[in-house]
């Protein structure tokens, strides 16, 4: 059903950033359904393919999908922060290419009891690991204003944070907060109708929130760019798909980071911070889909494809 549906985002210039190199290993840290994986393994026929998810359910699809390609595939539910531990496991010192696509699979948008859109009602779960134990429904039912107004603030740049945060404690203390519907319609009534976004629903910006703050979302954003880097061997690519300006400046500061040589202040006579130029960024701005795949693939309009290749600490 989903893998019917599913549209690897910017799969053309994935590959091509890639410029796959035969034998070598490289690795999908947001599996979804396969689609990325199955283009890289087309193309590059010698190539291993490491894919890890935390979607257990996503998983089994894309195992099926990429069956035909058999050991050349590894498939692991975890956390591709922990990617340093995976390849251990599998014997693998370092790779060629590190992917990350940060957008919602199919799958979890399409099942409404995966609780991830307020289009579907559904229970208000939101875990990518559904092994896990925190759910939206504890953290709306649970936290406090102080720390619902943050989460929105923070993670969804919501304007309207405290009010909303204030009409879901006014509404959980009647009954629990247990569907997406329930809570979608609080958001939007905690909304002055005459501030509802025109072109997105005004519930969108808490559901991403909650989502980013249930999954730990930007932790591991943070921490897995910098083990994918380790990962690279000398020449290696780093890419990220992100579909929301949080992912998407988190990306870009860490890879003008590593490409910088020095982070003394500007006023400094002489540089004493040791700092080393670490990477090349391949895409001084980011690469967004075209117009033909917007128009067959709606859900690839927000996405921004930034790349970088580790380059040798002199």
């Amino acid at each position: 059903m989903g893998e019917a549906r599913h549209q690897p985002v910017l799969c053309a210039e994935v590959v091509r950033l890639f410029h796959l190199q035969s034998g070598k290993v490289y690795v999908d840290g947001t599996v979804g359904l396969g689609g990325h994986i199955q283009a890289l393994l087309e193309i590059g026929p010698t190539i291993t393919v490491v894919g890890i998810d935390r979607d257990e359910e996503a998983l089994k699809i894309a195992a099926e999908r990429l069956s035909p390609f058999g050991e050349r595939v590894h498939l692991i539910h975890g956390n591709y922060r922990d990617i340093r531990k995976h390849l251990a496991h599998l014997g693998i010192e370092k790779i060629a290419g590190f992917l990350l696509d940060l957008g919602l699979s199919s799958l979890q948008l399409d099942s409404a009891d995966r609780g991830f859109s307020f289009r579907r009602d559904g229970p208000l779960d939101m875990r990518m690991d559904t092994s896990q134990g925190l759910t939206a429904t504890a953290v709306v039912n649970k936290a406090s204003e102080k720390e619902l107004t943050h989460i929105l603030r923070d993670y969804g740049e919501e304007r309207f944070a405290q009010r909303i945060a204030r009409a879901i404690l006014a509404a959980r203390a009647k009954n629990p907060i247990e569907r997406t519907e329930t809570l979608a319609e609080i958001v939007r009534g905690a909304i002055p109708k005459r501030f509802h976004p025109k072109r997105i629903d005004p519930a969108t910006r808490t559901f991403q929130a909650l989502r980013i703050a249930v999954n730990q979302e930007l932790l591991n954003l943070k921490e897995g760019l910098e083990a994918g880097f380790q990962a690279l061997e000398i020449g290696g690519i780093l890419a990220a798909i992100s579909f929301h300006s949080l992912e998407d400046r988190t990306v870009k500061q860490f890879f003008r980071y590593k490409a910088l040589s020095c982070t003394c202040p500007p006023d400094f006579p002489v540089c004493v911070c040791d700092k080393q130029v670490e990477a090349e960024i391949l895409t001084r701005k980011p690469i967004q889909s075209s117009s033909e795949e917007t128009a067959a693939n709606p859900r690839a309009r927000s996405a921004k494809l930034r790349a970088a290749r580790r380059i040798n600490v002199r």
